[in-house]
């Protein structure tokens, strides 16, 4: 692929520098540069007017303010989460250990008798 692309290169080259320098019929050269100018022009014109319509229909980003704002909403619903999350740990712990107490009660009443 990388070859194909190299060998047309150099052919539009020859073909570009032969039309330019020594035209087969008269006035090529000046069509050619016509061609080329407006090519030239057009493409570069044609970027700036896609930038320009791009600028034109994206809608503008939000206010700094308003995004904290939301930041601040999203760490307090974690921060809420995180607390919930340790009152069930903890409450479960609780749980563990009055289940090991009362195994313990019931396994040292067991063992005296």
């Amino acid at each position: 692929m990388g070859s194909g692309l190299l060998a047309l290169s150099i052919i539009v080259i020859i073909v570009y520098a032969w039309i330019l320098f020594w035209p087969p019929h008269a006035h090529w050269d000046i069509y050619l540069l016509k061609i080329t100018g407006f090519v030239a022009v057009a493409g570069v014109f044609g970027i700036l007017g896609w930038i320009g319509y791009t600028l034109a229909t994206t809608p503008p980003p939000k206010p700094i303010e308003e995004i904290e704002k939301e930041l601040e909403e999203e760490l307090k619903k974690l921060e809420k989460e995180l607390e919930e999350e340790k009152a069930e740990e903890k409450a479960k712990a609780e749980e563990t250990s009055k289940e090991n107490k009362k195994k313990e009660e019931t396994g040292e009443a067991s063992s005296k008798s």
